[in-house]
Formats: C-alpha cells, sequence, structure tokens
C-alpha cells in the first residue's frame, strides 16, 4: 500500500530513541486525524501505532473498531501490547462516556486486554485519591473469585485496583491486605530504587505512609 505524504513525513522522526514526550509532541502537531491513524496503525509497529492512538477521532471507535485494534495488538510482544491497550484507555477510551460505558462491560470479556482494561480504568478512578466510589466491596469480591486463575496482564490491574481500594478505603484496608496475604502475588518481585512493589502488604502501607505524611 502506497503511504501518504503525511506518513511519509512523520515516520522518519520516530525511530528507537524516540520517547513517549516526543510522541505527544508529534501528536500535538498533527491534533486529530483518523485516517493518518489508521494509516500508521498499519505498520505494525509499536510506536507509530502509540502515535496513532494519540490522533485517533475517539466518535468512530465503535465496538467494532475496538475489537480489531485489540485483535491487532496480539502481534505485540506482551508488554507492548499492554503497554498499547493501557495507552489506548488512557488517551482515548476514558475520555468519552460511550466509551466508559462501553469499558464497564469488558470485566468478563473473551479479551484478556479488554479486561486488563476494565480493571485498570477501576484502579486508576481511584488512583485519583476522590471520594472511593460506592462499588469497591463488589470489586473486591470479583478479584478475591478471580485473581489466581486470571491471565498475568488483568492479574496486575486487578491487583492494582486492590492496592488503591486499599490505599484509599479504610473500610476495606484490612481486606485488600489480606488479599495480598494470601495470594502472595508479587511477594518476591525485585522493585527498582524509588519505586513502589506490587505486593499489597508493602504497597498499600507504603502509600498511606506518603499521604500521612504529607
Amino acid at each position: 500500500m502506497k503511504r501518504s505524504s503525511k506518513a511519509e513525513n512523520i515516520l522518519p522522526q520516530i525511530n528507537s530513541k524516540t520517547k513517549l514526550g516526543d510522541l505527544r509532541k508529534i501528536a500535538k502537531d498533527i491534533k486529530k486525524d483518523h485516517e493518518l491513524a489508521m494509516e500508521l496503525w498499519s505498520t505494525e509497529e509499536f510506536l507509530p501505532r502509540l502515535l496513532a492512538i494519540l490522533i485517533m477521532d475517539k466518535k468512530l471507535l465503535s465496538e467494532d473498531v475496538l475489537n480489531k485494534l485489540d485483535k491487532d495488538m496480539q502481534i505485540h510482544t506482551f508488554d507492548e501490547r499492554n503497554n498499547l491497550m493501557d495507552w489506548l484507555m488512557a488517551n482515548q477510551l476514558t475520555k468519552d462516556k460511550k466509551k466508559i460505558a462501553l469499558m464497564e462491560l469488558w470485566e468478563n470479556s473473551p479479551s484478556a486486554l479488554q479486561r486488563r482494561a476494565f480493571w485498570y480504568y477501576k484502579g486508576r478512578l481511584r488512583w485519583t485519591g476522590q471520594t472511593p466510589p460506592e462499588d469497591n466491596a463488589d470489586l473486591l469480591s470479583a478479584i478475591e473469585a478471580n485473581i489466581t486463575q486470571e491471565e498475568p496482564e488483568v492479574q496486575w490491574a486487578m491487583n492494582f485496583t486492590a492496592g488503591w481500594i486499599g490505599v484509599y478505603d479504610q473500610k476495606n484496608r484490612a481486606r485488600c491486605i489480606k488479599l495480598g496475604e494470601k495470594t502472595g502475588l508479587y511477594k518476591d518481585e525485585m522493585v527498582s530504587k524509588g519505586c513502589t512493589p506490587n505486593y499489597l502488604p508493602e504497597f498499600i502501607a507504603i502509600e498511606v505512609n506518603k499521604r500521612n505524611n504529607n
């Protein structure tokens, strides 16, 4: 397929040294261009696809289109496809009420990436530190029932949600810590200096302490 002049001008600007901030700058200049986004997406390359997500028109992201994007992500490595779905969720799906309503239906989707998006979205709602949504107990029941059998990419997002529930919802904090102790998820994970461990008892203790000291 012959590429448009727009794509020909943009693709040479993207290489292995390109950072996410660089992609945001390029996207800011382009603004919204769904046709170009689909052309960049068709390259099947990770960084052009991240840029494509930034310039998509969310009104054109129907359920069928999102299912196709999800399917397309399967060619990438584990980390890349998780990053693509997280980027799509944060930069497009959370910006539109209809897309949020669609994400709310993904808890039991056959797609692991869509289930990840559901849980990561729920975690981000709590991460902002606003008044905890009222469905914390129901979400924790679902996490307790399913986390040990889930795919690793979904496990992480469930754990993330339980972590932030534990930080901001005192009523359910002990329950979240107990969940971490029971599953043992991420207990022996090596963590870079300055980063918070994913193991729930440690994560919750550190994040609560940060907020109490501020």
